[in-house]
C-alpha cells in the first residue's frame, strides 16, 4: 500500500485523495488552516485517511508520494527538507490575476512546475492533474484495460519519477501521456489546448472521455 501526502486538499487535492482511497492506498491530507479543518474530509474518507497535525510538512514526511495543489503564489510554502529524495506530483496552474506576475513564467523562461521544482531541488517534480476539471476526474476514472479509459498528460525530468507517477494513476482509474521534461510543460498550462477542454464543458459534471490519441493530439497542438 502506497501513502500518499497531500500539500493542499481542496477540490483536487480531495479528489485525488477519495480517487486514492478507493484504490487502497492510505493518504495524509493537510492544508494551510490547520487539521481540524479536515476533519470532515477525513471523516468521509474513512480508515485509510487521517490529517497531519501543523503545516504540510508532516504530509510531506509521510508521502511515498506527494501532490502539491495550493495557489502558485504559495509555492514558497512547500516544505523542502522533508521532500528531500521523493517524487512530488504538482497540481499548481500560474493564474496572474489571481497569483501576481512572475517574470520568469510571463516570458517562458520556466514554467509553473519548473518553478517549483527550484524551490525543491531535492525532489523530483512530475506536472500532474492541473488540466482536469476536479468533477470530471471523479467521473471518468475507469479500471485498466475499459475501452473509454481517459488519459492525463505527465512532464517530469526523472524518468523513475515518470514510471511510479503513471504507476499511480493506472491505480486510480486513468492513463498517462509522457510527453517529456518539464521544460515542455506548458503544454498543460491553462490556455492550452489539453487544458480541460478534451473532458468537455465544466456544465457536464460526467465529463467525456479522453483517449490517449486524443491527449496526444492536443499536447502537439500547442503553440507560445
Amino acid at each position: 500500500m502506497t501513502t500518499i501526502g497531500f500539500i493542499g486538499s481542496g477540490r483536487i487535492g480531495g479528489t485525488v485523495a477519495q480517487l486514492s482511497v478507493a484504490a487502497g492506498h492510505s493518504v495524509v491530507l493537510s492544508n494551510s488552516r490547520g487539521p481540524d479543518t479536515l476533519s470532515h474530509l477525513v471523516a468521509e474518507l474513512g480508515p485509510l485517511a487521517s490529517a497531519s497535525a501543523g503545516t504540510g510538512a508532516g504530509a510531506a514526511a509521510a508521502g511515498d508520494l506527494v501532490l502539491v495543489s495550493i495557489p502558485l503564489r504559495a509555492y514558497e510554502s512547500v516544505p523542502a527538507a522533508p521532500l528531500a529524495g521523493k517524487i512530488v506530483m504538482d497540481a499548481d496552474n500560474y493564474y496572474p490575476q489571481r497569483d501576481g506576475h512572475y517574470a520568469e513564467l510571463d516570458s517562458g523562461e520556466l514554467t509553473s512546475t519548473g518553478l517549483l521544482q527550484r524551490h525543491l531541488p531535492g525532489a523530483a517534480v512530475v506536472k500532474v492533474f492541473n488540466n482536469i476539471y476536479y468533477r470530471h476526474l471523479l467521473s471518468l476514472a475507469r479500471p485498466s484495460g475499459a475501452a473509454d479509459r481517459t488519459y492525463l498528460p505527465i512532464a517530469a525530468d526523472d524518468p523513475a519519477a515518470r514510471a511510479a507517477v503513471t504507476e499511480f494513476l493506472d491505480s486510480i482509474g486513468y492513463g498517462a501521456v509522457d510527453y517529456g521534461p518539464l521544460a515542455e510543460s506548458w503544454r498543460q498550462e491553462p490556455g492550452a489546448p489539453v487544458y480541460g477542454a478534451p473532458y468537455g464543458p465544466f456544465d457536464n459534471e460526467a465529463g467525456q472521455p479522453a483517449s490517449e490519441s486524443v491527449i496526444r493530439d492536443a499536447l502537439a497542438a500547442a503553440r507560445r
